[in-house]
């Protein structure tokens, strides 16, 4: 016979661990049903596995007060309701009158029942109806927040196995009517109007009613507003005001978005002192029409001037809280360096089609108000922190989008009129020097920002043709500032000393390498940091110069006057070096003079694109480097990634399940699973893994994890990066493997064994320090 997991004994602790388990699984589904119907028809069967029960049946209370009633699924879609009046007659109407649990071993044994009550007696005609024959019974009341309101009834009819329902049972059943007093509750809530925008908020008790109604009264004697009082002195979240007012407003609620899409020829006509003062703003066109955010929508609808400043379109309506719409506007209108908004210089570039010949656009180009708006957008993204900005023309008369780059991710700006495409790319070509006759072939170039605004930045500029005779731009702003040591770099304490011991050998080839933007120049130029000094010669070869240090020799590549990496590395060794870097190694006659300078006593640092440290060892070698001078030569490999930290002002912490931590150790272990220590005992390496992870990383002997949640500081719950690191040591073994040109699996496995952490374990330890997640961390280090 199977084993229910509501039929076992109390102190089977495994099994009742897992009955507990199921039971808050479907506790987290019933709070996500839509109305109480679904509850019934839609769970029941789970119910009914998870107890071991044949049936279940809930009652609600009627509209008297004084019945309650059953809804019986009769047929595919039909329902049949059974009203049963409070009282002793029925059993489902004695626990509803006496709230109290009630378990019962034969519904038909009538002195059991008399042993209840005198006057309970079990109702047989839904039996004689059906054929169906009831024994066991465990039925619980569904009470409100306050116990002495009742919502119903919940009945459970026939144990599976024959037997009386447990104590387990009768536990789990008072936990599950627990939950459906909330769900119940709420639901009858919401069908009641709300009496004002802050309503809700009561509804699911962020504050009381008798809490908002103080808060009423503070506001008039302060002179102040319920909504600031609300986020400032009972710290209620602004989303969750938010929410409030969609549901009373019947509108949905629009956050401030530190990142939007400036449509400012909505704005053109609108000053920002009339949008402080009438309580609305227009921010977008959509297939809805043209969004309309305010604090009011009924005051605005009722106007009618949106309607009047936007005759004949559609229009849709977003409510949000009084202080993130006085930052939205804020963040629309704001001044720049010259007093000029964005939307100001926008509005003073007409949008009249004017596509033509490449004179106009140079008078354009130098047009003021355009000048204006390319030194605004430098200045925005670096205030802003962004890496790139991304300029894309599209066809027609779409506007040409421009966006920044922040945080490894790309986020709008502004868009800017359709007949300024041109325009604005011949502008930024004037800034670097670059072709402005030349469409059809991609340019480079620098622009030193000094010599047009406030800011002392470089931008490294790119142009490249695309579909329809235009040009996209990619500009990124490159750091003209000291390194970081390496200890703000975010290796672990392993990592670190690994590569600090790697570092001070007086002579080899150390490799930093991932992808593009993965911090490789900033890791090398922070080690070059520690080795910078007075008796030691450092050149670099960079292509461009992005970070500059005190007595470095540093020469930037110009390969139109024939200055590439190659003639430069020659130059370097006539050059009396101790150390070499450069700045990127992309083929053979490179390498090979690194290696060299590398084997005749000097210490070369450079960067490679590939994927993880043991494969960068076996693409060297296929760029046909002699595998015993490289493996004389390598020192180590750094690889690396950059994933999304998570914000520390808003991120939450929480206890993962079991199931959470276990996918966590696979995850981990799976880098580990061909090492000899993995192979020899895999239960026990996990379990050690995890008692590692609890000694490391736990609180009170729990792990703690950690998510993104949103606020005002970042974007969407993260702000800044952190670096993931993979550190392989050029140890006596993978030398011989690199002189046997073994594969990339031996290496890996070698290098394991020597203490290596693949990028994802480092991420994992990274997310178990409450840095970053899991989804951050797949997303960059993909196996």
């Amino acid at each position: 016979m199977s084993v229910i997991p509501g039929r076992t004994n109390a102190g089977d602790l495994s099994r009742r661990l897992a009955f507990f388990k199921g039971l808050q699984a479907l506790t987290a589904r019933i709070h996500a049903t839509n109305n109480i119907d679904e509850i019934i028809f839609e769970l029941s069967a789970d119910i009914c596995s998870l107890f071991g029960a044949e049936r279940i049946t809930l009652y609600t209370v009627d509209e008297t007060g004084a019945a309650i009633v059953s809804k019986i699924k009769t047929g595919l879609h039909s329902i049949k309701a059974i009203r049963l009046p409070i009282s002793d007659r029925s059993i489902a109407g004695y626990v509803a009158l006496h709230k109290t649990l009630l378990n019962i071993s034969d519904v038909y044994d009538a002195v059991e029942l008399e042993n209840i009550s005198p006057t309970l007696e079990f109702r047989r005609e839904v039996d004689e109806r059906s054929g169906y024959h009831s024994k066991q019974m465990l039925v619980a009341p569904i009470l409100g927040a306050a116990e002495s309101e009742l919502l119903g009834v919940v009945q459970l009819i026939n144990a599976r196995d024959g037997s009386r329902f447990t104590a387990i049972d009768e536990e789990g059943l008072q936990g599950l009517a627990q939950t459906l007093g909330v769900a119940f509750a709420q639901r009858l809530s919401e069908d009641k109007p709300l009496r004002n925008k802050y309503d809700y908020l009561a509804r699911i008790g962020i504050v009381s009613l008798e809490q908002l109604d103080e808060l009423a009264k503070q506001a008039r004697e302060r002179n102040a507003s319920v909504e600031n009082l609300l986020l400032d002195d009972v710290r209620v979240a602004p989303a969750a005001v938010g929410d409030s007012m969609s549901r009373f407003y019947g509108v949905p609620y629009e956050p401030f978005r530190q990142e939007r899409v400036k449509s400012m020829h909505l704005l053109r006509n609108i000053k920002k002192d009339y949008v402080l003062q009438s309580g609305w703003l227009p921010l977008e066109e959509t297939q809805e029409g043209v969004i309309i955010l305010t604090v009011d929508p009924e005051q605005v609808r009722g106007a009618r001037v949106a309607d009047n400043v936007f005759p004949g379109a559609k229009l849709s309506f977003r409510v949000t809280t009084r202080r993130e719409f006085e930052k939205t506007a804020q963040q629309l209108f704001e001044q720049s360096y010259d007093e000029s908004s964005v939307s100001d210089l926008l509005s003073g570039l007409s949008d009249d089609e004017r596509d033509g010949p490449s004179q106009e656009d140079i008078s354009a180009a130098a047009d003021n108000e355009l000048v204006k708006l390319v030194n605004k957008v430098i200045i925005e993204a670096h205030r802003q922190g962004a890496s790139d900005i991304h300029i894309e023309p599209r066809p027609g008369k779409e506007k040409t989008l421009i966006r920044f780059r922040k945080d490894g991710s790309l986020v709008p700006y502004i868009e800017v009129p359709a007949s300024f495409r041109n325009p604005l790319v011949t502008r930024i070509k004037i800034m670097c020097d670059l072709d402005i006759s030349e469409r059809r072939k991609p340019q480079d170039g620098k622009i030193r920002f000094r010599k047009y605004g406030p800011l002392d930045i470089e931008l490294r500029v790119a142009t490249i043709p695309t579909a329809g005779g235009m040009e996209d731009v990619v500009m990124r702003l490159l750091a003209n500032g000291e390194p970081l040591p390496l200890s703000d770099l975010g290796m672990s304490p392993r990592n670190l000393e690994r590569l600090h011991n790697t570092i001070n050998k007086p002579y080899g080839i150390f490799f930093c390498c991932g992808p593009t933007g993965s911090g490789k120049t900033t890791t090398l130029h922070s080690i070059l940091k520690e080795l910078n000094t007075q008796d030691t010669k450092i050149w670099t070869a960079e292509d461009p110069v992005e970070i500059t240090q005190r007595g470095l020799r540093q020469v930037q590549i110009n390969r139109k006057a024939g200055l590439d990496f190659v003639a430069i590395m020659r130059a370097f060794l006539r050059a009396d070096p101790d150390v070499i870097m450069v700045g990127e190694m992309r083929d053979k006659e490179t390498v090979t003079i690194g290696i060299e300078a590398s084997l005749t006593g000097h210490l070369v640092l450079s960067t490679l694109h590939t994927n993880s440290a043991p494969e960068s060892v076996v693409r060297l070698l296929d760029m046909g480097m002699d595998p015993f001078n490289f493996a004389d030569a390598l020192l180590g490999v750094l690889a690396q990634r950059l994933a999304k930290r998570l914000c520390k002002h808003c991120k939450e912490a929480y206890f993962p399940d079991d199931d959470e931590i276990t996918a966590l150790i696979h995850e981990y272990c799976e880098d580990l699973r061909m090492t000899p220590e993995f192979l020899a005992d895999p239960v026990a390496a996990e379990a050690a893994l995890l008692a590692d992870w609890k000694n490391r990383f736990g609180h009170e002997g729990r792990l703690v994890l950690h998510r993104a949640k949103g606020c005002q500081e970042c974007t969407e719950g993260y702000k800044g990066r952190v670096g993931l690191h993979e550190m392989m040591v050029g140890t006596d073994e993978i030398k011989r493997l690199v002189q046997s040109r073994a594969p990339v699996s031996e290496l890996l496995n070698c290098a394991m064994q020597d203490g290596m952490r693949t990028l994802r374990q480092d991420g994992i330890e990274k997310v178990l320090q409450g840095i970053t997640d899991m989804k951050q961390v797949r997303k960059v280090c993909i196996r």
